[in-house]
């Protein structure tokens, strides 16, 4: 069976919510015919980024989330800003959540869509090399973070044991293992 897209018939803007739009769209099943109402989440495009010393240690920031109700141990990471460059923002994130940044740009690793059962948006993973502490940390009015360096040959072990667990952080280093080989063996 070939799969093809569904026919909008309906769009009801719901609402904004400071980091997403809320649509109900109206879609015909294409086999069956049926109308339905199904949920999106229109949001800008996410940034994060692998800030790498040269020391080999991965720059961690450690912050509450509210989804989860828990500590979580990532990378920097952020919306991109209305026409702001997706390298750009994920430096700007590095900068202000860390104080570190590199010597070189960074290096897009790759992209995915974080889950299109119902987003619409894509996050840019980010490779930045040789970062150094050259700025002071500057958070959001509702940003509080740790900063925590870990040597990349620890990284695995975090992962195994459940400490590094948001889905976008690993995903950006699959990329990463892709590109230049595991990161624990970087």
């Amino acid at each position: 069976m070939d799969i093809c897209r569904w026919e909008t018939v309906g769009e009801e803007y719901v609402g904004n919510y400071k980091i997403f739009d809320l649509y109900y769209y109206t879609r015909i099943h294409p086999v069956k015919q049926t109308k339905s109402k199904f949920v999106a989440l229109k949001s800008p495009n996410w940034v994060n980024i692998l800030p790498i010393t040269s020391n080999k240690e991965l720059v961690l920031v450690e912050q509450y989330r509210h989804g989860t109700d828990d500590i979580s141990l990532e990378i920097p990471a952020g919306l991109i800003e209305t026409n702001e460059d997706p390298r750009n923002a994920a430096e700007r994130e590095c900068k202000e959540e860390t104080g570190y940044s590199g010597l070189i740009e960074a290096e897009l690793v790759g992209f995915v869509e974080p889950n299109p059962a119902f987003l619409g948006n894509k996050c840019y993973h980010y490779v930045w090399f040789d970062c150094e502490k050259k700025f002071e940390q500057k958070f959001d009015e509702n940003e509080l973070i740790s900063v925590k360096l870990v040597p990349l040959k620890e990284i695995r072990t975090l992962i195994e044991y459940g400490v590094i667990r948001h889905s976008l952080v690993l995903s950006a280093i699959t990329f990463f293992n892709i590109k230049f080989g595991e990161i624990w063996n970087y």
